[in-house]
C-alpha cells in the first residue's frame, strides 16, 4: 500500500474523472446560473440574492477546514476519502433538487428557503468533493501520472461545463415549455440521479495507495501550523481565491451579457450567420421539433447566443486541456500556468472594446479565451497535489485532505465573493431583473463584469505565482525524496 510510483489505468481514470462530472453538474450550474436562477427565475431582489451566496459560501469554505481534518482521520477498509464519496452520493443528489426548486413562498420565504438550501448544498458539497479532490493526491506518487489524471478530470469538468452553458438553458425552456422554474427542476432532477450514479462508479473504481505511515499521524493543532509555515501552500490558496472570485463574476455574467447588453437584432443575424436555424431543425429531426422550439421564439435570441457562444469555447476548453499535460512535462505546472492565465486575461480585458452590436467579436473573444484558459484548467488542483507533496517532504508528515481542504476553502470563498459581488453590483448599477430594456448604467455595469473585472483579477492571480518555488527542478527533486523515504518505509 505503501507503493508511491503506480501507473493508474484508463479505467480507473475515467471511473475518477465520473467524480468531477457529477459534481460539476451542480457547481457549474451554481457559477454559471445561480445569480440568474434567484434574480430572473426565483425573483429574489438582487441584494438580497447576493447575500444569500456571500452567507452560504463562507458557511461552506469554514467547513471544508472541519472536513479536512475529518477526512484526514477517516479510518475504513476502503481508505480514507473513497467511502465520504458514496456516502453523500444520494444526499448531495437531493439537496441540490432542494436549491433549485421554486417553492411558491412569500418574499420573505422564498429568502429564507434560498438561503437554508444553499447552506445545505455547500455544506454536503464540502463533505462529498473535499475527500474526492483529496483522493488524486493518494492515489499515486507519480507526478507525471498526476498531470495524466488531472487531464481527464478536467475533460469531465468540461463535458460537463458544456452540458450546463449549452444545454441547461433550453432544456430548461423546452421540457418546462417557457416555464424556466418548471424546466431548472426537471433538468435538476436528472443531473441530480446522474451525480448519484457517477459518484457510486468512482467509489468503486479506485484505489488508495499512498497511506501516511502511522508515526506520520498528528493531531490538528500540528496540521494547522505546517500550513502556514507552507509558503506554495498560502500563494495556492490567495491564487484559487482570485481565480474563482473571477470564475464566479464571468460566468454569472456571461448570460446577462448577452440578454442586457447585446442587441438582439444583432445576435439574430449572428445566428442566421452561422446557420443555427439550420441547426434546429436538424436537432428538431433528431429529438423532436417541441425540443428546441422555444429558441426559434421571438425574444429568445439572447439564450440562443449564449448557449452557442458557450458551446464553442468549452469545446475549446476542451481542446485546450489536452495540451496542459505536454506543456507542464515539459516546462513544470507553475510556468505553464501563469503564462496561460495571463493570455487569458487579456482576451476578457479585450471584450471592453466590443459594442453592444459586436455579437462575432465576443463570440471570437470568449472562445479564445476558453482554449487559453483550458490549458491551466487541469494544473491547478494537480499543484495543490503537489503542495501536499512539498509539505510532506519539508515537514515529513502528511496531511492530504486538510491541504486539499484549504484550497477548496479558497474555492468556497471566492465563488461565495464573486457571486455576492455580481448581484450587489448588479443591484448597484440598478439592474432591474427581467426587464425587457436595462438602464444604461446597468448594461455598462455587466459590460464591465465580463471584462475589465475579471480580466484584472487573472492578472492579479498569474502575478501571485512569482512567488511560488515549486519549478519543474523542484518537482523531480521532491518526487524523488518522497519515493525513496517510502519505500524505506515499506521495507521496515
Amino acid at each position: 500500500m505503501n507503493t508511491s510510483t503506480q501507473r493508474l489505468s484508463v479505467i480507473e481514470k475515467i471511473g475518477y474523472s465520473l467524480g468531477d462530472l457529477a459534481a460539476n453538474l451542480i457547481f457549474q450550474t451554481l457559477m454559471a446560473f445561480l445569480a440568474f436562477f434567484y434574480t430572473d427565475i426565483f425573483k429574489i431582489p438582487a441584494a438580497q440574492a447576493g447575500t444569500v451566496m456571500l452567507i452560504g459560501g463562507i458557511v461552506g469554505a469554514v467547513f471544508n477546514i472541519v472536513m479536512g481534518a475529518i477526512a484526514d482521520r477517516t479510518q475504513t477498509r476502503w481508505g480514507k476519502f473513497r467511502p465520504w464519496v458514496l456516502w453523500t452520493a444520494i444526499p448531495f443528489g437531493a439537496i441540490a433538487l432542494l436549491a433549485f426548486s421554486t417553492p411558491d413562498f412569500g418574499s420573505t420565504g422564498k429568502l429564507i428557503y434560498a438561503l437554508v438550501t444553499y447552506v445545505l448544498l455547500v455544506v454536503i458539497y464540502s463533505a462529498n468533493n473535499l475527500p474526492y479532490a483529496a483522493l488524486s493526491g493518494v492515489l499515486t506518487g507519480d507526478m507525471k501520472e498526476r498531470n495524466s489524471l488531472s487531464s481527464y478530470r478536467f475533460v469531465a469538468v468540461m463535458v460537463a461545463q458544456f452540458i450546463i452553458q449549452v444545454l441547461l438553458l433550453p432544456l430548461a425552456l423546452s421540457w418546462g415549455h417557457g416555464d424556466k422554474a418548471a424546466g431548472f427542476e426537471k433538468v435538476m432532477l436528472v443531473f441530480a440521479i446522474t451525480g448519484v450514479v457517477c459518484f457510486i462508479i468512482t467509489f468503486l473504481t479506485t484505489r488508495e495507495r499512498i497511506v501516511p505511515p502511522q508515526a506520520s499521524k498528528t493531531p490538528v493543532r500540528q496540521d494547522l501550523a505546517d500550513l502556514m509555515a507552507n509558503k506554495p501552500w498560502i500563494i495556492m490558496l490567495f491564487t484559487t481565491i482570485l481565480l474563482f472570485v473571477t470564475l464566479a463574476i464571468k460566468g454569472g455574467m456571461t448570460i446577462y451579457y448577452f440578454r442586457y447588453y447585446l442587441s438582439d437584432g444583432s445576435q439574430q443575424a449572428f445566428l442566421d450567420q452561422v446557420g443555427f436555424p439550420r441547426l434546429l431543425q436538424w436537432l428538431g429531426e433528431v429529438f423532436t421539433p417541441a425540443a428546441f422550439e422555444e429558441f426559434s421564439r421571438p425574444g429568445n435570441a439572447a439564450y440562443a447566443a449564449s448557449s452557442f457562444t458557450n458551446a464553442a469555447s468549452t469545446a475549446a476548453m476542451i481542446i485546450g486541456i489536452l495540451f496542459s499535460k505536454p506543456l507542464a512535462d515539459r516546462f513544470g505546472k507553475r510556468n505553464t500556468f501563469g503564462i496561460f492565465l495571463s493570455l487569458s486575461a487579456l482576451c476578457l480585458l479585450a471584450i471592453y472594446a466590443l459594442g453592444n452590436d459586436a455579437v462575432w467579436g465576443t463570440f471570437t473573444l470568449l472562445t479564445l479565451h476558453g482554449f487559453i484558459y483550458g490549458i491551466t484548467i487541469p494544473l491547478l488542483w494537480a499543484m495543490i497535489a503537489d503542495v501536499a507533496d512539498y509539505s510532506e517532504w519539508k515537514h515529513e508528515r502528511r496531511a492530504t485532505a486538510i491541504v486539499f481542504s484549504a484550497m477548496i476553502f479558497g474555492l468556497k470563498v471566492g465563488l461565495s465573493v464573486g457571486g455576492a459581488l455580481s448581484t450587489w453590483l448588479l443591484d448597484a448599477f440598478g439592474y432591474v431583473p427581467d426587464a425587457a430594456v436595462q438602464a444604461s448604467s446597468a448594461s455598462h455595469g455587466i459590460q464591465l463584469m465580463l471584462s475589465l473585472v475579471p480580466g484584472g483579477i487573472f492578472l492579479l492571480s498569474a502575478a501571485l505565482l512569482w512567488g511560488y518555488e515549486i519549478d519543474k527542478k523542484m518537482e523531480t527533486h521532491i518526487e524523488q525524496v518522497l519515493q525513496d523515504r517510502r519505500k524505506a518505509a515499506a521495507a521496515l
